[in-house]
């Protein structure tokens, strides 16, 4: 027996998540760079550093996307609201201990003689890697799940909203966010707003659990686009995508 094929509502709440987790995922950036650049001594270096993180985080949380699209529905639910779990437990447990949930207290400032990347790396590893990289497989993950929920509709359009809200996270911070708050106040914020995408996104992996028992086969990619109308990108033309895609 067919699923049933979930309404508007189900539409909007796959757009909301997908547009909230973008804004969080970068927004989190200017909140931890700004606080432990004083911390690392201002330097080029350091942000360089925080880059090089959330850019490795964001490339694994794309492979955590494509590798739990191959699961069955309820399988890839299971699996995403474990991870949404985690990510959610870290931040409540830190609570009574941090300023804010994203934001550690000054006992976690560097020593003299510790090695600066590696406790920039360890650092951010501990105060955001899993709600980070929850949210870095928002945008591949959620229209891989949009396609198995709605059948003949393109979910690329999602792709588009996933841009806005990257945008709306790179402009409210320097003009809504840190003029107005301490950084405390913004850790607080952003956390909350986790909160809200989890709840979203859980809903959303609800959704998809009750399609049924064959894994999702809509295409995530313009190669699986391709792959399932029945025309193979050659080599040529894969290596001019990378190509166009390293011009920026």
């Amino acid at each position: 027996m067919t699923a049933p094929t979930p309404g508007k509502f189900a539409a909007l709440l796959f757009a909301a998540t997908i547009g909230v987790g973008a804004c969080l995922l970068f927004q989190v950036q200017f909140i931890l760079g700004k606080q432990i650049l004083p911390w690392f001594g201002g330097v080029p270096a350091v942000w360089t550093t925080c880059m090089l993180f959330f850019q490795v985080l964001l490339l694994v949380g794309y492979g955590y996307a494509h590798l739990l699209g191959r699961q069955a529905p309820s399988r890839q639910r299971a699996i995403h609201l474990a991870a949404l779990a985690i990510a959610l437990g870290l931040l409540i447990a830190r609570v009574s201990l941090w300023p804010a949930p994203i934001t550690p207290s000054s006992d976690w400032k560097p020593e003299a003689g510790d090695a600066p990347i590696a406790t920039i790396l360890g650092l951010l590893l501990f105060t955001i890697g899993p709600p980070y990289l929850v949210l870095s497989s928002t945008g591949p993950l959620l229209q891989s799940w949009f396609g198995a929920c709605f059948p003949g509709r393109s979910p690329y359009r999602l792709y588009a909203l996933s841009n806005l809200g990257s945008l709306l996270g790179l402009l409210s911070y320097p003009f809504l966010l840190e003029p107005r708050l301490p950084l405390a106040g913004q850790g607080w914020v952003w956390s909350a707003g986790f909160f809200a995408f989890a709840l979203a996104c859980g809903g959303c992996a609800v959704l998809v659990g009750r399609t049924g028992g064959a894994p999702v086969t809509a295409p995530t990619d313009a190669a699986g686009a391709a792959s399932s109308a029945g025309v193979v990108p050659t080599a040529g033309r894969r290596v001019l995508w990378f190509s166009l895609a390293m011009v920026a």
